[in-house]
């Protein structure tokens, strides 16, 4: 997928996957983390996502990726707070009190930049990206995270039924990318009132991803 498909979107506002408050999967299912006041939690794609303001509600750090310049520009704002802005190599830091975010290609974040990551919550990214792109993130998540924790929201739908994204990512795909590294367990699956954008019947799920043994 072409970088310039997600910069259009947002140029158009064609931002459906954006959500008003945060997602109750991850309400629900934070806990499961273990995750102390304080900790670092990195969103990878975070778009301008409501979500950022709520974890930071719950005292913890956290720290983005996104591609999108406009995205984090409105995000700064609604969270209403000024970002000091500095180059990286080929990204752009946005950094606020308990806020990293790295703009541009995450292929381009290092692990060395992103710096310690106590946990991923992983809800726009992987079912962001079309099949031929999941095998290389997958692996550069774990590389760059040091094989962190991870909160991942999915879905499971008919694709032949509706173009992606956000794309259909089975249980048996999540464990072909990480079953090596992590113990994975689905936490919830539901059906999506109305279907997925109202198209089509879809599950919405939540799995964990850790190493403990």
């Amino acid at each position: 997928m072409e970088h310039g498909f997600w910069h259009d979107r947002w140029k158009s506002n064609r931002i459906g996957f954006n959500q008003v408050e945060a997602n109750p999967l991850l309400v629900r299912h934070i806990d499961k983390l273990y995750l102390a006041s304080g900790q670092r939690i990195f969103l990878p794609l975070c778009g301008k996502t409501v979500e950022i303001g709520w974890l930071l509600s719950q005292d913890f750090n956290v720290v983005g990726a996104e591609l999108s310049e406009m995205a984090i520009q409105q995000l700064f704002q609604e969270l209403g707070v000024e970002a000091t802005i500095s180059p990286v190599g080929p990204l752009k830091h946005y950094r606020a009190p308990n806020v990293d975010i790295f703009v541009g290609d995450i292929f381009e974040l290092t692990g060395s930049l992103l710096g310690n990551v106590d946990a991923v919550y992983d809800r726009a990214a992987l079912v962001a990206l079309p099949p031929e792109m999941r095998d290389r993130y997958t692996q550069h998540l774990i590389d760059i995270t040091g094989k962190a924790s991870q909160l991942l929201i999915s879905f499971d739908y008919d694709q032949a039924q509706m173009d992606g994204p956000p794309f259909s990512v089975k249980g048996r795909e999540i464990r072909r990318h990480y079953q090596d590294i992590f113990n994975i367990s689905l936490l919830e699956s539901f059906d999506m009132p109305g279907g997925l954008k109202g198209k089509c019947p879809a599950k919405e799920e939540a799995w964990l991803l850790n190493t403990d043994r």
